[in-house]
């Protein structure tokens, strides 16, 4: 069986990607920090390899050198909308130091695959590179990184570019929390005017792409690296995507649109520049993901 690596397993993503792996017969390793909570994982944690960093890059080496993956999949991150003071260190620790380790680490141990996990918020208004907020810089300079561990080391990788995740048992409070909340309890649910337009991925079509990108990551030369955007296709304004899930869930919202302002730098519309992964399409619609979450 292929042995796979992943970090930030405990997230959303990466619980649904680490079933889909053990589903697909690989076997998984996961990175967590003494501090991880493990309960998205478990319920397949008894089939799992879990190895707790003691923030070292030795330790990181040495469970890599233990691990012996075929592949790295990388989607441990610090996702913070805008910084403060506070969470500067943390956020540079989290998305450059760790992630530095990581492919450090892998070239000790002779690992050669890295799929790695970029954002669309690495691109405000469609340009190749403006960083929506710090966090977005922090991925873009950690593929600076990663291109000079591609250039003098034995590594090729695949970046995939995530938009908006959404699924069941999501325990972040996004948009779909939000309303059911709000449809429960019957409050008025203060939104932007709602012209944004939102590029939705349901997390098991996300967690299908990091497999199709390992099957197409096999076929590469060494150095390379590839960028690919785990898009939708499909751009639904706020409003449209608040209509389709009171269709689909039966449910009814009481929204007052414009009761919150636009964020600085706001998304208004995802970037659409990037290259389809070869191999992989969306399967999951979003009326028939809403559904989905109505049953959970």
């Amino acid at each position: 069986m292929t042995v796979a690596l992943v970090t930030g397993a405990t997230g959303f993503t990466g619980s649904h990607l680490v079933r889909r792996l053990l589903a697909a017969s690989y076997t998984v390793h996961v990175v967590v920090r003494p501090a991880s909570d493990l309960e998205p994982l478990a319920s397949v944690r008894d089939q799992l390899v879990v190895h707790v960093h003691d923030g070292s890059t030795a330790h990181l080496t040495a469970i890599l050198q233990a691990a012996a993956p075929a592949v790295v999949f990388h989607l441990a991150a610090l996702v913070l909308t805008g910084h403060t003071p506070a969470t500067l260190v943390p956020l540079l620790e989290s998305n450059l130091v760790f992630a530095t380790q990581l492919v450090e680490a892998m070239v000790s141990a002779g690992v050669s695959q890295l799929i790695n996990t970029g954002s669309y918020w690495q691109h405000y208004e469609g340009q190749d590179y403006n960083p929506v907020n710090l966090y977005a810089a922090t991925k873009q300079a950690f593929e600076a990184i990663l291109q000079y561990y591609l250039e003098a080391a034995e590594l090729k990788a695949i970046t995939l570019v995530l938009f908006d995740s959404y699924g069941p048992a999501d325990p972040r409070p996004k948009l779909f929390n939000l309303l059911a909340q709000a449809a429960r309890t019957g409050e008025v649910l203060a939104l932007t005017p709602g012209e944004q337009l939102l590029d939705l991925v349901h997390v098991e079509d996300v967690a299908e792409a990091f497999l199709c990108a390992h099957r197409h990551l096999r076929t590469l030369e060494l150095h390379a690296h590839e960028r690919y955007a785990v898009t939708s296709g499909r751009h639904l304004t706020l409003k449209e995507v608040v209509a389709i899930y009171e269709r689909e869930s039966g449910l009814r919202l009481l929204v007052r649109w414009g009761g919150r302002a636009y964020r600085e730098r706001e998304v208004m519309i995802p970037w659409s520049g990037g290259r389809a992964l070869p191999g992989w399409q969306p399967q999951i619609r979003l009326e028939e993901g809403i559904g989905k979450l109505s049953e959970h």
